[in-house]
């Protein structure tokens, strides 16, 4: 029984880390987007040219990807708190 006990307090451990791990991801993604943005918008007027750099157009779309990419990861974890799977 001690054993049975200590591979759901394990598997407890991992499903919180992993849901952890989701906020996280969303919270650097996050970020991220707010940094390429910041960037982006600094190439706009009044401050820049007006027109972005390829890369800096790049760069924050996969910042938004990345986040996309994190939010539903989040939200499969989410979902599974909510259906009482976890």
């Amino acid at each position: 029984m001690t054993d049975q006990n200590n591979q759901n307090n394990q598997n407890d451990e991992q499903m919180r880390a992993e849901e952890a791990q989701a906020m996280d991801r969303v919270v650097n993604a996050t970020r991220q987007v707010q940094v390429a943005f910041a960037a982006l918008q600094g190439q706009f007027a009044p401050q820049g040219s007006g027109k972005p750099s390829k890369m800096a157009l790049q760069t924050f779309d996969a910042a938004l990807q990345a986040l996309e990419d994190a939010q539903a990861a989040f939200d499969e974890v989410l979902n599974d708190l909510l259906d009482g799977k976890r």
